[in-house]
């Protein structure tokens, strides 16, 4: 396999529709391997997609926002993995959400259904009543199976989760992640829209269409395509952030540095004794968590037909889908990166191709690499 195979699987994967644009970066040991972004931005005015083009991230909000906000909180002592979620919030205390601990929501096993549509009630109140009206719903949601049970992948886990960072925080995930995140690495470009108060500096900013939605009426461009993030002003613990291949690629790099603990530049921020990143928390984050399949806010390699194709280690590699279109994946044994991001959902989210591309394109990066190491051991 070689850099213009890989090249030409993913111009291949727009002729054939896959996805309208994308981006792919991969690298090991933190050196960039390969970079390269393909195709349109939006079909109707044929915008290119360009390396500072940013993608709604979708899901990969879940492990690279939510989780590493509910990772700080435990360093700083103001959450645990075993409390149970209504320590934090105490109107879970009377109903069956009872006992859901902060690693269930994590693990996906809190026993909560996958989604519900709540936007489309919500969507018709005042936007200032739309969070009490969304808690609600939250405290109300009748568990599936008994926590701790089941593996059942679940948005409304991380809604719940966001809750909690907001309460443990007094202040909202958006504004936590990047005061003791991102800020503190010098990530800039990773970010939620807020689409009641948008940022002005975001007008110049360019992003890649999602889907032509038709609950709304229009084709996203520069807000969250997820409706209920989007009808909560576009902060969300499920979805929201936005980024480049490249900002992705810097903060993965610094989970997977922090990970081995081979930097300490990166564990402290300035003006705070807590570590931007806990060596000692990435090791447990990073497990199978209890036979789930899963790691603590990240997914992992399934036994068989995983995206993440055939030669990532599954006990050593996390990663995670986005719903648009986006993905990453890492291999903590291998110190290897591959990052897909793309608008796969534009104009309409009825196109799957994306499911049969992914374990394609890893295989053939994977493969690259490999064969790399074998001609040039010493940069492996």
């Amino acid at each position: 396999m070689t850099i213009d195979q890989i090249d030409c699987m993913m111009r291949g994967a727009i002729d054939e529709g896959v996805f309208p644009g994308g981006a792919l970066l991969f690298s090991q040991s933190g050196a960039v391997l390969f970079n390269r972004v393909y195709g349109v931005a939006d079909i109707t005015t044929g915008r290119p997609i360009t390396p500072r083009t940013f993608f709604d991230l979708a899901s990969l909000t879940k492990p690279l926002a939510t989780t590493l906000a509910v990772m700080k909180l435990i360093a700083q002592k103001k959450l645990d993995l075993d409390w149970e979620i209504s320590a934090v919030i105490p109107e879970f205390s009377n109903n069956e959400t009872s006992d859901i601990r902060i690693r269930h929501l994590l693990s996906h096993q809190a026993g909560l259904a996958d989604y519900r549509p709540y936007y489309l009630e919500i969507g018709k109140l005042p936007f200032r009543d739309r969070r009490a009206a969304l808690r609600q719903c939250l405290i109300r949601e009748p568990l599936v199976s008994p926590p701790g049970e089941q593996t059942r992948y679940s948005d409304i886990g991380f809604m719940i989760l966001e809750w909690l960072v907001a309460a443990a925080a007094k202040i909202a995930l958006d504004q936590f992640v990047y005061r003791h995140i991102y800020r503190p690495l010098g990530i800039d470009d990773l970010f939620f829209i807020r689409t009641q108060t948008p940022d002005p500096g975001l007008s110049d900013i360019d992003f890649a269409s999602t889907e032509n939605c038709p609950w709304r009426g229009y084709t996203v461009n520069g807000a969250v395509h997820d409706e209920n993030a989007f009808v909560m002003g576009g902060v969300a613990g499920q979805a929201g952030l936005f980024g480049t291949a490249t900002s992705a690629h810097r903060l993965l790099v610094a989970l997977m540095t922090v990970y081995a603990g081979n930097n300490e530049n990166m564990l402290h921020s300035e003006n705070t004794l807590h570590p931007v990143l806990d060596p000692g928390l990435l090791q447990i984050f990073f497990k199978e968590h209890e036979h789930s399949g899963r790691a603590l806010g990240f997914d992992m390699p399934s036994a068989s037909g995983s995206s993440s194709g055939d030669f990532f280690s599954r006990s050593h590699t996390v990663g995670h889908l986005g719903f648009s279109g986006t993905s990453f994946w890492m291999d903590l044994s291998q110190s290897i990166i591959v990052i897909l991001l793309t608008n796969r959902i534009h104009p309409t989210r009825a196109n799957h191709q994306i499911r049969w591309f992914r374990p394609q394109i890893h295989n053939a990066v994977m493969q690259y690499i490999k064969s790399k190491c074998r001609q040039m051991p010493d940069e492996c």
